[in-house]
């Protein structure tokens, strides 16, 4: 008799169709029954795991089966539902969530888990946002709990206490998604995902010395593999429309095989690894009168010094298409913040010209060393990549690309504080910027007081008297774009909401400080 692993996950929904995710402990038939309308799917199977996405066309309360058994609704749990989803007027969004116990001992090191408090809320009645986007480090391969440890450690007695393989990472999915208070948000309220390094390794693809450096670790094309392969099956396909997956080559592929498509899945993994050009894990959502576009920036790196930027040449022009105006709003899920505090941002700029040869060879080992430890591998690292969406961005806020969208809003996680700064060409009022940069990390992995304090000084105090320096000893040319820090930085666990009504728009930051609550609230549009 099939259990529910993991899930029912709503992710991807319209106006008109749901996409129910779901893992189960046997092959079966999954149904979704929802508003007086029956879906049905049979499971696929990768490494002896078993999955479906069903598609149902109903709303309201929802129901799941798996060979006609009833498994959901959780008893003792309000009813999961699906509402279309035809305006989208609260989107919430964060990254960084670690998967530890709720007990004091744990919320001493890690915080409340915001997103667990969050639930409660919607469980008590608060109104449910329209979707909720998770903008990277979902899970933490590198650095599991003590839970995740010891299943390694009952599995083999060698490697690395990292996850490694697909049996792995199955178990890190489970243990952050099956809390039940999480388990139900998750099944309720419509989610939209991309990656960032921790679900894969920290500073992936930073730069090609970083691949070149891991290639030589002995488990390492093992866990890339199994990471990326994961990905897809955990988070990616519910991203896709059901039109999209139904076009997706390797959702076809597995659909098609009687048996496990583990090694199908496998090879798939590995060309996306080898040649990020082969598949797409950005993709983008078109709701009411605003566009999301959510873009991959770590498997869709170029990272060759001769022509390194974040986006491949595919990849790039793919955006290029879909940044435009005749829009109400514009969102940009990148899970690495585009506007840093200023002063890091031009030691970023600073350490890739450096590590790419500006001092000579003997630097750029140096810069290299710096850079993997310190991190410095957002927008900035990727300096001629940052120039060209600056530009790009001036463009549809300025009314070149259509009827300029009343904000065009970045939304991005990683750093483990929260801000919001305003930006704009250098000769622009920023006190009526079109441009925002919307960062909130983390859900739940705070930093200790000391990093805190460290990234204060660091950040917001000497690296912006010396980041001005650093550019000019290297002869970067003056950025195009400016910007400021308006609001913030907070560093306690939290999750943002952006409200959009018609052409407004407001931005509101929560915590849980010990229950869930609004920390700020900022009107965005003039």
């Amino acid at each position: 008799m099939p259990d529910l692993l993991v899930g029912p996950l709503l992710r991807y929904v319209d106006e008109t169709i749901a996409s129910v995710w779901v893992e189960t402990g046997e092959p079966c038939e999954v149904t979704v029954a929802a508003g007086g309308t029956r879906a049905t799917e049979r499971t696929f199977t990768v490494h002896g795991h078993h999955y479906a996405i069903v598609d149902v066309e109903g709303t309201g309360a929802y129901t799941v089966e798996l060979d006609g058994r009833r498994v959901w609704p959780l008893e003792g749990f309000p009813e999961s539902r699906i509402r279309p989803v035809e305006e989208l007027n609260r989107v919430v969004f964060g990254s960084c969530r670690t998967s530890v116990p709720h007990d004091e001992e744990h919320v001493a090191t890690h915080g409340v888990d915001v997103l667990r408090e969050y639930g409660l809320r919607l469980m008590a009645g608060d109104d449910l946002p329209d979707l909720m986007l998770f903008l990277g480090d979902q899970v933490y391969a590198d650095e599991p709990s003590q839970e995740m440890l010891d299943f390694i450690h009952r599995r083999r007695d060698d490697g690395p206490d990292e996850i490694v393989d697909f049996e792995e990472y199955a178990e890190l999915y489970r243990q952050a998604w099956t809390d039940p208070v999480v388990r139900w948000v998750l099944s309720t309220v419509p989610t939209a995902m991309i990656f960032d390094d921790h679900d894969v390794r920290d500073d992936w693809n930073t730069s090609i010395a970083w691949r070149r450096t891991m290639a030589e670790v002995p488990w390492w094309p093992t866990r890339v593999i199994s990471a990326l392969g994961a990905y897809w099956v955990y988070q990616h396909i519910g991203n896709l429309s059901p039109s999209e997956r139904k076009a997706d080559p390797m959702f076809a592929e597995i659909r098609r095989i009687d048996g496990d498509a583990g090694a199908e899945l496998d090879a798939f993994a590995k060309r996306a690894d080898e040649d990020p050009s082969s598949t797409r894990w950005s993709y983008t959502r078109d709701i009411g009168r605003t566009r999301l576009i959510m873009v991959d920036t770590r498997c869709a790196r170029q990272l060759d010094p001769s022509r390194r930027r974040m986006l491949d040449d595919a990849e790039w022009q793919w955006l290029d298409d879909l940044v435009t105006g005749d829009l109400d709003h514009l969102l940009i899920g990148s899970s690495v913040p585009v506007f840093l505090p200023s002063g890091i941002f031009d030691v970023e700029s600073w350490n890739e010209a450096v590590a790419g040869g500006a001092w000579g060879r003997r630097a750029a080992v140096v810069g290299e060393k710096i850079r993997q430890a310190l991190d410095l591998e957002h927008w900035g690292a990727f300096r001629q990549s940052f120039e060209e969406l600056g530009r790009l961005l001036v463009d549809v806020a300025s009314g070149r690309r259509g009827r300029a969208p009343a904000t065009i809003v970045l939304l991005s996680g990683d750093v483990h504080y929260s801000y919001l700064a305003a930006a704009g060409p250098r000769s622009a009022d920023l006190g009526r910027a079109r441009i925002y940069q919307a960062v909130c990390s983390p859900i739940r992995n705070p930093l200790s007081r000391t990093l805190r304090l460290a990234n204060v000084v660091g950040s917001f105090g000497v690296a912006s008297l010396l980041g001005g320096i650093l550019v000019r000893m290297v002869r970067l040319p003056r950025r195009a774009l400016r910007w400021k820090i308006t609001n913030g930085p907070w560093f306690p666990n939290a999750l943002a909401a952006l409200d959009l009504d018609g052409r407004s728009a407001v931005l509101r930051w929560h915590t849980a400080r010990p229950s869930f609550e609004e920390m700020t609230n900022v009107r965005l549009t003039p």
